[in-house]
């Protein structure tokens, strides 16, 4: 029998075709009766076609299901399938190590790059060690010296990010998480190496900012990225969490919704049914937008890299007539 990936509740309908195809499969083989071949022909072809229609119109809170899937690539996968030469780097340098978030050196692509990326973990024993992908300030901190050598040698930086948010704890709380964070973004900006960040799952958050303030922002078609999650929305709002729903509709979590607000610069297509249901060329594809938004930036110098991303940013939310224009600026006195 295939091994399929987990289905969430609204793709039960297509479960159950996918387990008569199974049981179709054993009869077939079993028996050789053509009928039986053709009778499965048949259901694949209902099955994807009601795939693809159910995924041409998820909305924001599918798209959050399907961007916390359990199978979706994590950022070890993208190391395995984008990096070559890879070592990791471990340890903050002031406290100890964080796993949440995981980093190093590597070639992309014919690239000297450092790596950055939020780890959630696949079974329960690598979840409790990565905690989820909720990092605490060391990781935040790792990530800082990792861009610090990172600008030092001349190094690109690449980011992953997928995390709930940074891990509110008290024991992070006690080791400074929101200076912590702020320093990682600040850093971020501050680089005159280039950066190129992809929200492959969650994008939650400071969490997900710190490691994300990029001079190219992409989001992979059934991502979602906010400053809280729709429950935790939905229980401010709302006063109650079954309102999640309502709450990610309303915060615009989408990356066609934030493309549109000039929040992301790009969204890179998943295969149909999401990119978990083909790792593979999902992160061909998160590959291939990385490595064209590098290459566009490859002709800036480290003052245009700044200033690149200190653009990018104060438009966010801005409309063309807020901008200033040419004609307002100031001249010089003859």
């Amino acid at each position: 029998m295939v091994e399929r990936p987990a289905f969430l509740d609204f793709e039960k309908p297509i479960a159950d075709l996918e387990k008569k195809i199974d049981e179709l499969n054993a009869t077939a083989e079993k028996s050789g009766a053509k009928s039986v071949r053709t009778e499965v022909s048949k259901l694949r072809q209902k099955a994807n076609r009601a795939l693809a229609d159910l995924y041409q119109n998820l909305d924001p809170w599918r798209r959050t299901q399907v961007a916390r899937h359990p199978d979706r690539p994590h950022f070890k996968d993208y190391v395995e399938e984008l990096i070559t030469d890879y070592v990791e780097l471990a340890g903050d340098r002031k406290f100890g190590e964080d796993a949440a978030i995981l980093g190093g050196m590597g070639r992309f692509r014919g690239r000297r790059v450092v790596v950055l990326g939020h780890e959630k973990g696949r079974t329960t024993p690598q979840r409790l060690k990565h905690n989820f992908g909720m990092a605490r300030p060391e990781g935040y901190r790792k990530a800082v010296r990792l861009m610090d050598m990172a600008e030092k040698f001349g190094l690109s930086v690449l980011t992953f990010v997928d995390t709930a948010g940074a891990y509110p704890g008290l024991d992070a709380e006690a080791r400074g998480q929101a200076e912590a964070i702020a320093r990682a973004t600040e850093r971020c900006l501050t680089l005159g190496v280039p950066m190129v960040s992809v929200i492959t799952g969650e994008g939650g958050s400071g969490g997900a900012v710190a490691i994300a303030a990029a001079n190219s922002v992409l989001m992979l078609e059934n991502s979602v990225y906010s400053v809280i999650s729709p429950e935790g929305a939905a229980s401010i709002l709302y006063r109650s969490a079954d309102r999640a729903k309502d709450a990610a509709t309303a915060m615009k979590i989408t990356a066609e919704d934030l493309l549109g607000f000039g929040v992301i610069d790009g969204i890179i297509p998943e295969p149909l049914g999401g990119a978990h249901r083909a790792r593979a060329n999902a992160m061909k594809s998160v590959g291939d937008a990385m490595e064209k938004a590098l290459y566009q930036l490859e002709s800036l110098d480290a003052e245009g890299l700044r200033a690149h991303r200190a653009d990018r940013f104060y438009r966010i939310g801005r409309s063309l007539a807020d901008l200033p224009s040419a004609s307002d600026a100031p001249t010089k006195a003859n």
